[in-house]
């Protein structure tokens, strides 16, 4: 059917990670937000791990998953497709008066609703109705009924709503903007200011570029390029300082602070940046 799928555990969780791969000691797969190197041969890392490929599928380490699993799952964005998972009756009532009508299949507590196209995934967009696509995971109930229709307007406005509503408490989804990068940080660095700061801007720009997907992604390759710049230098080169514009370029664009500030750690490391040059 084309569905990349995985074993799913009892609890509605994937299996977990084997020891190499367990609390990211791995450095993630290249599909996942902050793209990393692992080529685990098991199925770790859940929705980023899922394949169509039959030889993975029926290999020695996914072969002994299968058996501890208590379900199958997908991964509804790696199929191109969106999911609304509607958990309740009341949620299933909103939809039939809401949403356009496509291909349902009944859950034990209410419906999924699936649509032909791939879009951010985001839990609790309102009461009892997650949305599930890129970068998560469903289970596979069967085939339901209906046609499958286009994703509509009216799910991504859903998603969209929800990441412009402001933060608990009027928090700012980025840190105070952080000091500019000066000749005093970058004593050691070979390049000219017009040039570091040219380089930066165009990286910053990139990053806002990606407003729905994939910031994480483009904030690792940034970093990675801005390194690989400053790798003949005697240091110190202030990387610490772009550092922190680039991790406040992504959080502004929805990536999770922590995450931001991974894409950046690993796209250093990639791009070949010596810690004397920070």
């Amino acid at each position: 059917m084309g569905l990349p799928v995985l074993p799913r555990r009892a609890g509605k969780g994937p299996l977990g990670n084997c020891p190499a791969c367990q609390d990211l000691a791995c450095g993630g797969r290249p599909n996942m937000k902050n793209p990393g190197p692992c080529m685990c041969p098991a199925p770790c890392h859940a929705w980023a791990a899922a394949t169509t490929d039959p030889a993975v599928l029926t290999s020695a380490p996914w072969l002994r998953a299968w058996r501890e699993a208590e379900a199958v799952a997908y991964h509804p964005g790696g199929a191109g497709l969106t999911v609304v998972d509607h958990d309740s009756a009341d949620a299933v009532a909103w939809a039939r008066t809401t949403l356009p009508p496509t291909l349902t299949v009944v859950t034990t507590r209410g419906e999924h609703w699936v649509y032909r196209g791939a879009m951010a995934s985001s839990n609790k967009v309102r009461p009892d109705v997650d949305v599930k696509s890129l970068m998560q995971y469903v289970r596979w109930i069967g085939h339901g009924t209906g046609t499958m229709a286009p994703l509509p307007d009216a799910v991504r406005a859903l998603v969209d709503k929800q990441e412009a509503s402001p933060p608990p408490g009027g928090e700012r989804l980025a840190s105070s903007p952080p000091a500019p990068w000066t000749r005093t940080v970058g004593s050691g660095c070979r390049h000219t200011d017009r040039y570091i700061h040219t380089g930066l801007q165009r990286g910053l720009a990139k990053i806002a570029d990606c407003p729905e997907t994939g910031a994480g992604s483009q904030t690792f390759g940034v970093a990675r390029f801005l390194a690989a710049q400053h790798t003949r230098c005697p240091g110190p080169c202030g990387l610490d300082t772009i550092a922190q514009h680039l991790v406040d370029a992504a959080v502004n664009v929805g990536v999770p602070h922590d995450y931001a500030v991974r894409a950046v750690t690993n796209g250093y490391a990639a791009g070949g940046a010596a810690r004397q040059h920070t």
